[in-house]
């Protein structure tokens, strides 16, 4: 491929990727001021990535059973309690880390394979 064509297989990639982009999200046309119909692709809205929210939720569940499992529950609430009664991070972090239903049922579940 020559220097001559580059400008032009850009300019057919970008009306290539453009067309994809029509296909997949749509069109909306407008008018120019000049009175030509334009087609341009739909934006895409921005989604809110519910499957990593729930798989993050998940993983800090499997982490406070494992913490749980491996600390045992005496200690692990006493590690809690240290954090109840510090800084407004630290209690923070203490609500988030109370031995909840959840997180007892992780941590008996990790205990059937690790012991």
């Amino acid at each position: 491929m020559g220097t001559v064509h580059l400008p032009f297989e850009k300019r057919l990639r970008a009306i290539s990727r453009r067309h994809n982009r029509m296909n997949r999200a749509g069109v909306v046309h407008s008018v120019n001021h000049d009175g030509l119909i334009i087609a341009k692709p739909r934006r895409r809205a921005l989604r809110f990535p519910l499957r990593g929210l729930l798989l993050l939720i998940a993983a800090g569940f499997a982490f406070k059973g494992y913490l749980l499992a491996d600390l045992g529950p005496a200690t692990y609430n006493d590690r809690v309690a240290v954090l109840q009664s510090g800084t407004i991070v630290e209690q923070g972090g203490a609500w988030l880390m109370q031995a909840d239903p959840v997180t007892i049922w992780a941590a008996d579940m990790i205990n059937t394979y690790l012991r």
